[in-house]
């Protein structure tokens, strides 16, 4: 078994460069192509992929996604050579992998990578690799040269698992973002929060990202950005076929797509505006008035459940006939929160749980922005028994 020494490692954005810069400070003959042109000072660099794969024993790939992997491959395949190793560590999604690995047969090593630019500099990547045996076998030398090797069975299940610890991060990051927004209502110092979460399960990410968290200047690029792991997650929820809220969530932060996750998470979730309707329906249950919920709704919204074992649709006006302008006698034990909100542009929907007396209600809404405000459109709600 001889192990690669030439590479060409093609993409040579954030975690390209550091892949290819790690692998030539260990002596290995590294030269880099880039799509975008853009190329670090540091690497040997062509502007042809073709002539760089030629001489290569192996080929590293750092792609943004399946379709540019596709378009680089079908670019350089004529002048790869029979006994070249293609090493992929761009994250596709599972049916992409599976493609690659079919079409380029024994060669193919699908190795996605956990970790960012960071961590592959210092070599401590965490790495699942799909290959056969003495394929595998001859690319470990340079694998382990970019951290820990685990391999797993094929390359569809290598970038099934790699978009899943992803979602674990997209979650994190949405996470910390709730907590912050939560905290500045409360009127929390940001720096001492940040103290405490970092004693928590959110520790590691607050640690990591403090800086961008306090609003000060980033000290070097993003490790990771926005747009990447939006990306990501939008493969994973199309994969598995299956509800994914981070895809939502993140796909509709107001923030520049190349800007670092961190970013993600000192946004806000929602504007004000779009929660006046639902604070409103709250001040009409928590007043008996019936003027908060014709602020609330559109004139022609609906509210929708069932009531005494029967359907009801009840127009607005109905609505608002059960209400004598007065709180319940109960009104200091009842309780009502948002619990969650989501918004798509000009439409946005949100759940809330109302607790009264020994009820417990579902609202679910539909809301429009109409003009410059908002409305809810429509309500649907659950009775808890």
């Amino acid at each position: 078994m001889t192990a690669p020494h030439t590479l060409a490692v093609l993409g040579l954005g954030r975690m390209g460069a550091a892949l290819a810069t790690r692998l030539a400070a260990q002596g290995r003959d590294v030269i880099g192509w880039t799509r975008s042109g853009r190329t670090p000072g540091i690497l040997k660099v062509t502007a042809d992929p073709s002539a760089a794969v030629a001489k290569a024993d192996l080929v590293l790939l750092s792609l943004f996604d399946g379709p540019a992997c596709q378009q680089v491959l079908d670019d350089v395949r004529d002048s790869l050579r029979t006994d070249t190793i293609v090493l992929n560590t761009s994250t596709i999604a599972p049916a992409e992998a599976s493609k690659l690995a079919q079409r380029l047969g024994p060669s193919y090593v699908h190795a996605p990578v956990l970790g960012s630019v960071p961590a592959a500099a210092a070599g401590t990547l965490q790495i699942l690799a799909a290959a056969d045996q003495d394929v595998f076998d001859r690319a470990r030398p340079v694998l382990e040269a970019l951290g820990t090797v685990r391999r797993v069975d094929d390359a569809s299940t290598a970038a099934a698992l790699k978009l899943i610890a992803n979602n674990s991060l997209a979650g994190a990051v949405l996470a910390l973002r709730d907590a912050l927004r939560q905290a500045d209502a409360l009127g929390l110092p940001r720096t001492q929060v940040l103290d405490v979460l970092e004693l928590g399960q959110l520790g590691g990410l607050v640690g990591r990202k403090r800086p961008f968290l306090l609003g000060e200047p980033p000290a070097a690029a993003a490790e990771f950005t926005i747009g990447a792991l939006v990306k990501d997650m939008a493969l994973l929820a199309a994969a598995s076929g299956t509800p994914l809220r981070s895809a939502a969530g993140l796909a509709g932060t107001p923030a520049d797509s190349e800007a670092d996750i961190a970013v993600a998470a000192t946004v806000s979730a929602v504007e004000d505006a779009v929660l006046e309707p639902l604070r409103a329906y709250i001040r009409g249950h928590a007043t008996g008035d019936p003027a908060h919920f014709r602020d609330a709704f559109l004139p022609t919204a609906h509210i929708e459940g069932i009531r005494d074992g029967a359907f009801v649709s009840w127009p607005l006006d109905e609505y608002c006939a059960l209400f004598q302008g007065r709180p319940a006698v109960d009104e200091p034990t009842r309780s009502r929160r948002i619990d969650a909100i989501d918004v798509h542009g000009t439409v946005a929907t949100a759940t809330m749980t109302l607790s009264h007396g020994a009820d417990t209600f579902t609202d679910v809404f539909l809301l429009v922005r109409v003009g410059d405000r908002w409305c809810i459109a429509n309500k649907a709600y659950h009775r808890h028994f």
